[in-house]
């Protein structure tokens, strides 16, 4: 990988809008300044919800022809929807390592299919299961909740591994997800995530943009931070 520094990006999570106005949510937070849209796919087995499935999103993509779809996969058998998700529109495959028996494979699947892969990691994973993966994805996923469930407090305690893979990987895109809002950007932001997943936080507030912009604020000044130092 290239030693730069890696860009800050934020991803509303469409799940917590009013999903009976899905396209006109997306489009909202679009217009709000988000850099990209955080799907998330539940399927009732590898978390105990159910949400939606591709053809949501292959309804969504015309109306949204320049938005960034990241699927964040919380199933069991990844590797069964990396196709019609393609074939969907989705821009970036999120998996969960726990799911899977085949890394590489699962890897090399989703690249084939033209997306970028994501890995994702639940709170009691221990980040060095990846280590040995990283040069097959393009984005790691830490969980700052426990995937399937809403409304959880961030677990600061998540950021050792952000701060590891960070010092790790000066230009991996690192993303977090779970519980992340203005009051607890900073943390996230130091650690040094630069994708940052926030739900209820942006979706649900008066003025959307105004948070998306402290949210960005927040990350870019720690990554001049770190710059500087460096």
């Amino acid at each position: 990988m290239a030693d730069q520094h890696p860009h800050c990006k934020i991803g509303p999570s469409i799940l917590c809008s009013d999903l009976s106005r899905l396209a006109d949510e997306c489009q909202r937070m679009m217009d709000s300044g988000a850099d990209y849209l955080h799907l998330d796919v539940m399927d009732g087995h590898f978390v105990p919800n159910l949400t939606f499935g591709h053809p949501i999103v292959k309804c969504l993509r015309p109306k949204l022809p320049d938005a960034y779809f990241d699927m964040h996969m919380m199933v069991s058998n990844p590797e069964k929807w990396v196709e019609n998700m393609a074939d969907a529109g989705a821009n970036q495959y999120t998996f969960h390592m726990e799911a899977t028996q085949d890394v590489p494979t699962l890897c090399r699947k989703i690249k084939e299919a033209g997306m970028r892969v994501g890995v994702a990691l639940k709170p009691g994973t221990p980040v060095e299961t990846i280590l040995p993966y990283s040069d097959l994805f393009d984005v790691v996923l830490i969980m700052t909740v426990e995937p399937g469930f809403g409304g959880q407090s961030f677990m600061q305690d998540m950021m050792s591994k952000v701060q590891l893979l960070r010092t790790k990987f000066p230009s991996m895109d690192i993303e977090v997800d779970g519980g992340v809002s203005p009051s607890t950007i900073d943390a996230c932001a130091e650690a040094g995530a630069n994708m940052i997943v926030s739900g209820t936080a942006v979706t649900g507030a008066q003025d959307p943009a105004h948070v998306i912009k402290c949210l960005r604020s927040a990350v870019e000044n720690a990554i001049s931070k770190s710059q500087l130092e460096r």
